[in-house]
């Protein structure tokens, strides 16, 4: 025991540094500020895992640690589709999971904002389509939002989630104006 708290003592913090925050990534006051003006409320995502490696799932993981603090921003997981504003689906789909992400699209009520993440997601990555995969998340139901990378940082992703809520706002809203006149 000694030893290992004389080894500790001697090495030091190893922990990295805070990253700094980019000039383009928000605060996260005028995040909670944009949603609750856009939705009035918190947004629901649904997760779908559609066939991935775990990678993109591990940066969403992310998301709701205290650095990001998701809950804190007013964005939040649900379990349900038919809670959700916003269906997040990872990695290719897979052939088993074609009729599930097919039957949570039709859960979620309308307007239906899909965001495909990763590089499986937006064209079937590496797996591409073959008989146990059905390829892009776009060749099975229809996408808003890709997020492109493998996988792809948190704050892309947040940033993603934004835009993808913000212009199917701004599309609703012409929907309403154009019903009007």
């Amino acid at each position: 025991m000694f030893d290992v708290i004389s080894l500790m003592l001697r090495t030091g913090i190893l922990t990295e540094r805070l990253p700094a925050r980019s000039p383009e990534s928000p605060p996260l006051e005028s995040v909670q500020e944009d949603i609750r003006r856009i939705l009035g409320r918190a947004l629901c995502i649904r997760h779908v895992d559609a066939g991935s490696c775990n990678g993109c799932e591990l940066e969403l993981q992310a998301l709701n640690n205290p650095y990001y603090n998701l809950e804190g921003a007013g964005i939040k997981f649900v379990a349900s589709p038919r809670h959700a504003d916003v269906l997040l689906v990872t990695g290719p789909v897979s052939a088993n999971m074609e009729e599930a992400l097919k039957r949570t699209y039709g859960a979620i009520p309308d307007p239906k904002v899909v965001i495909a993440v990763g590089d499986c997601g937006a064209c079937g990555g590496i797996f591409g389509k073959s008989y146990a995969s059905r390829g892009s998340v776009a060749d099975v139901i229809p996408v808003h939002r890709v997020i492109p990378g493998c996988p792809p940082e948190p704050a892309k992703i947040l940033a993603g989630i934004l835009d993808a809520v913000v212009s199917a706002q701004g599309q609703a809203s012409k929907r309403d104006k154009a019903k009007r006149s």
